[in-house]
């Protein structure tokens, strides 16, 4: 029998773009056999993910059997184990958690090892050490543009883990920055998720035909603005602020409104948030919250969009994939973050790929004048580019 290919990412908790990048590596690896890992085991089969083993069990249950690892992307070069560990418990135990760690950063880096039986600091990174015959350890998609600002025992860790393994590439200029400065050789590649539209579209047209997404497209006949935003944006100003922008694009475009959820995991979207936003915009706007949280839901909301606006990048990601407008939402920062990144790296278009929340109207506008032409030649580019930086383990 051939070596199975360990898939592993946090795809072990519900986050839209971490569940995504699970299926497009399995299917971008098949036929070969295939185990999907993440911290802890979970059964994501709910959500249109997979069923997950824990890594450290893995480890301990291969022995001596020769393992391949492909970890599947995402930001996973600055996740501590510590916010990692939360982000998988309950909401309540999450808050509990925060409450007693969140003010001693050892402790709670103590806490994590203990909860999930793992000695390191990354969380997202499977040291070499963990399994006694590791073969093929390989990293595709990975971001990390905060590398520079994380603790210093934290980028030691990650980086060594890089230098162990045997191929690496990274979705954005800046975290490929980050390695070059470090002496680190990485390729650079779009995200695998471009590749959404060729390698999982049965699932997405089956989605779009039926249910929640139907009813949406024949309910908002002349389109509709698919809309996400974190929970960290629900402060009460913020929220005013984005009800006002996208009253105005509305009256601009006449397209409705769809708020929808990319991750249900303790500091990602917030139904209740996204409540206090609908009670905020007019009177008769015409606006609903999707309810839905499922993956190929999402990519088929996603799909059939007339323009997507938010701050999840796998939202922007898919969009795009489908050759709809998209536009980033970002709070304002000095720093770059992943989503401006990754837009500077492969978006190529005049005018913001990301905006803070009072350049929403302005920005849409600008980003639904390119044609459906050019963003189909751009979502073309990009999954070719994905398709040709992905480094599959061989079979042995």
């Amino acid at each position: 029998m051939s070596t199975p290919l360990i898939l592993f990412g946090a795809c072990d908790r519900h986050n839209f773009g971490d569940l995504l990048l699970a299926e497009v590596a399995a299917r971008r690896a098949a036929p070969r056999p295939l185990i999907v890992a993440g911290l802890a085991e979970r059964d994501l089969s709910a959500w249109g993910g997979r069923p997950v083993r824990a890594i450290g069990a893995l480890a301990h249950a291969f022995a001596d059997t020769p393992a391949d690892v492909l970890h599947v992307g995402g930001e996973i070069l600055t996740c501590s184990l510590y916010e990692a560990a939360v982000m998988l418990l309950p909401a309540a135990q999450a808050q509990a958690a925060i409450a007693a760690h969140d003010r001693d950063p050892a402790a709670g880096e103590r806490w994590a090892q203990a909860l999930l039986g793992l000695q390191q600091r990354v969380a997202y990174q499977v040291p070499r050490r963990l399994f006694r015959r590791p073969r093929r350890f390989v990293y595709h998609g990975a971001g990390g543009v905060d590398l520079d600002r994380v603790p210093a025992a934290l980028r030691t860790e990650a980086l060594a883990n890089l230098r162990a393994a045997d191929a690496v590439v990274v979705r954005d200029a800046v975290t490929h920055a980050h390695l070059a400065r470090a002496g680190i050789r990485a390729g650079l590649a779009p995200d695998p998720a471009e590749l959404v539209a060729l390698l999982c579209g049965a699932e997405i047209a089956h989605a779009a035909a039926a249910g929640e997404v139907a009813a949406l497209r024949a309910r908002f006949a002349a389109g509709y603005l698919a809309v996400q935003f974190s929970a960290d944006f629900g402060d009460d100003a913020t929220l005013r602020l984005l009800a006002a922008q996208l009253a105005a694009a509305q009256a601009a475009t006449g397209l409705g409104l769809v708020l929808f959820r990319a991750g249900l995991a303790p500091w990602h979207d917030d139904a209740a948030v996204y409540r206090r936003l609908l009670g905020f915009l007019p009177g008769g706007s015409a606006a609903v919250l999707f309810d839905s949280a499922v993956l190929w839901d999402i990519c088929a909301l996603l799909a059939h969009a007339a323009a997507y606006c938010g701050s999840s990048l796998h939202g922007r990601i898919v969009a795009a994939a489908f050759a709809r407008p998209v536009l980033g939402l970002a709070r304002p920062s000095p720093h770059v973050g992943k989503h401006a990144a990754y837009a500077a790296t492969w978006d190529g278009a005049d005018g913001p790929a990301v905006v803070a929340p009072d350049g929403l109207a302005r920005g849409l506008e600008t980003r639904l004048a390119r044609s459906g032409a050019e963003l189909a030649s751009a979502a073309a580019a990009r999954a070719r580019q994905a398709a040709g930086g992905l480094p599959i383990p061989a079979a042995t």
